[in-house]
């Protein structure tokens, strides 16, 4: 297709090149078979009155945007599909392009106009109908209407009623009828002669023929010419293009779609080699797929899914990618060769995207041992919830550590390190944007580590500010989760029921981040929401202790839960200040309400437990406010700003 589409201009120094296509030899292509889909792209979803906004587009020959193709029998190897509503015949075709961008306006145009046959849409409410499409000859002609008014789409029976179906508005379910009511078909716009044909044969003797002619053969030169003249810019890459470029030149031009990921790529990829990627992660008949699979492990039965529900795709082809690129590296030192010479270790795109399908038969497996043993260290560290996982990212570093290193969970001292490494990257907020350097990093050093090597740059990297507790409000931020699931491993207790948060408790109960002075009563205080509503005011509880707490002082409260409840039992003052203890608070601040000397104490043994927790001391310097972080309003980014030196 490419030589019959002209030669075009080649870019110096680039891998592409520009021609302008009539719009009719582009639809050919995709009915014949010749252009067709890479298997990434996803099904067309045009709605129908996007669709009358093209069609009215092309009749007034208005630009619709340029297409990007890429040459088959390129080293990108997409498994292709024809266009949707292509003859079967086109599915046996060996493909001259594929269409990277365009998919949605070719393939419209291809099944309103080539196809002849009722099309597949959906209503802007998202209901699916069968329409065929037609230009109201009249209003095509008047200068006076829009042109979207003039196409008209009506049901698969060609048939508009309305008062519920009692009342015929316009019937077009025989040619007679569409010549009748200067209604032209869109599936006949490169089909003129064939229309024309049947308008002179019904009103060749009438009497005001040449009238009749003379409107309809303006309207061939004004509208359906417009169609038969039509071209659409074609910018081809050629077969130099690699896979990265395609992805990245996908992304950059698919700004009105889903972002197109690594693993759509590769599937298209595996899928030339006849392997179906798509059935390992979302399964089959019979096979519940990777994505059921990790949504369900070690979910309890009160549990809406487990702890490895928003594990993706891509995050699986990371986590092999480090483990195939590892083995490279290996194979290559074992051949004498050192230094750059060396391949990287590396899961960013470019490696996803080479990653040959041996290789991911080969360490699948192993990904998956890794993510289950991720899931159990995390849960030994009270984190039960996707939800409360301080960064999705940066279980992918632990699950490739935990793969390639299995045994490191079963010694206390090597458990211990990785918990450390793990706080660090949490309060170091260091898995927030721009991972994938740091991932492979830690997949090496961490282990390393362990060994007795030298620290990970994720334990170097990592810095905290005591300031910084103070901005921490929200459940965006990394570390505000990371201080709950600290707090809950160290043994916070239930102020009502005593108990502390195992798996079962937790769910059983709803147990969640709530305020220990309640909001209510801080802001009938006057007290600043920027005060009350940081990490140093809030624990985790269960709803129905919640709901005790209600607004009220905290002296009240404690005496509402020694007291007791028509639906709580009293609880002993004793094992209520325990139970405040373990969540790391002044008893006697908190019972005389000294919200004031209740925040710099507890301030203080937060910055205790991160310690701890890290390895690290925190810096305790006052920040001028011009150096200080920002109010933490909606992104885990503006968390930053701190600082550490290593514990001696």
């Amino acid at each position: 297709m490419a030589n019959a589409w002209g030669s075009g201009i080649t870019m110096a120094g680039s891998t592409f090149k520009t021609n302008p296509i009539a719009l009719q030899t582009l639809l050919q292509g995709a009915e014949s078979g010749s252009l067709q889909l890479p298997d990434f792209q996803r099904s067309w979803v045009w709605d129908e009155e996007r669709i009358r906004s093209l069609i009215a587009s092309v009749s007034r020959g208005f630009p619709v945007g340029a297409i990007m193709t890429l040459s088959a029998g390129s080293d990108v190897a997409f498994k292709p599909r024809p266009v949707e509503g292509a003859p079967t015949a086109a599915i046996s075709v060996v493909p001259d392009s594929l269409l990277l961008d365009g998919q949605q306006r070719i393939t419209s145009l291809y099944q309103v106009t080539l196809r002849n046959a009722v099309v597949s849409t959906i209503t802007a409410k998202k209901k699916r109908v069968k329409r065929w499409f037609y230009i109201d000859m009249r209003k095509a002609l008047d200068a006076s209407e829009e042109r979207e008014s003039a196409i008209v789409s009506v049901p698969e029976d060609k048939v508009l009623r309305s008062d519920f179906g009692r009342t015929i508005e316009l019937d077009l379910s025989t040619r007679e009828a569409e010549i009748e009511n200067l209604m032209y078909p869109v599936s006949m716009l490169f089909s003129w002669a064939d229309w024309q044909r049947d308008f002179i044969e019904k009103y060749a003797g009438a009497a005001d023929f040449q009238d009749r002619y003379s409107f309809i053969s303006r309207f061939d030169q004004e509208v359906v010419g417009e169609f038969a003249r039509y071209q659409i810019p074609v910018i081809e890459l050629d077969r130099e293009t690699s896979k990265e470029a395609v992805c990245v030149v996908f992304e950059k031009v698919n700004t009105g779609g889903k972002a197109l990921d690594a693993f759509e790529l590769i599937t298209a990829m595996y899928a030339a080699d006849g392997y179906e990627l798509r059935k390992d992660w979302y399964g089959g008949p019979g096979e519940p797929g990777l994505h059921k699979h990790f949504s369900e492990y070690l979910r309890l039965p009160n549990a809406p899914e487990g702890i490895l529900a928003n594990v993706d795709s891509t995050d699986v082809l990371h986590v092999i990618s480090l483990f195939h690129t590892r083995d490279r590296r290996v194979a290559a030192e074992a051949s004498g060769k050192a230094g750059k010479e060396l391949p990287q270790i590396i899961g960013n795109r470019a490696a996803l995207l080479n990653l040959p399908l041996s290789g991911y038969k080969k360490h699948l497996p192993q990904a998956i041992h890794g993510f289950e043993l991720a899931a159990k260290f995390l849960m030994t560290l009270r984190i039960y919830r996707p939800y409360d996982l301080p960064y999705q990212s940066q279980i992918i570093p632990l699950a490739a550590i935990l793969g390639e290193h299995p045994e490191i969970l079963e010694h206390v001292a090597d458990r211990e390190m990785l918990t450390r490494w793990y706080w660090n990257g949490v309060f170091g907020e260091l898995y927030g944007s721009t991972t994938e350097s740091r991932i492979a990093r830690d997949f090496v050093d961490v282990p390393g580590w362990i060994k007795g090597g030298p620290a990970p740059t994720t334990i170097d990297d990592a810095t905290f500010r005591a300031d910084r507790l103070w901005t921490m409000r929200m459940r965006l931020s990394a570390a505000y989760k990371g201080v709950n699931a600290l707090l809950m491993g160290e043994g916070a207790r239930d102020f009502r029921s005593g108990q502390d948060y195992a798996i079962s408790v937790f769910f059983d109960e709803g147990v969640d981040i709530h305020h220990i002075f309640p909001q209510k009563w801080c802001q009938n205080a006057g007290i600043e929401r920027s005060e009350y509503d940081s990490i140093v005011n809030k624990t985790p509880l269960s709803a129905r202790t919640n709901r005790i707490i209600g607004g009220v002082a905290p002296s009240e409260y404690l005496a509402k839960l020694e007291k007791g409840t028509a639906d709580a039992s009293a609880v002993p003052v004793a094992s209520l200040d325990a139970s405040l203890v373990s969540h790391l608070i002044d008893v006697d601040k908190l019972r005389s309400d000294d919200f004031s000397g209740f925040m710099t104490e507890r301030h203080e043994r937060l910055i205790l437990l991160i310690e701890g927790a890290t390895g690290q001391r925190v810096y305790r310097d006052h920040v001028d406010e011009d150096e200080s972080v920002g109010e933490e309003l909606d992104e885990a980014t503006d968390e930053a700003g701190h600082t550490l030196s290593t514990v001696s």
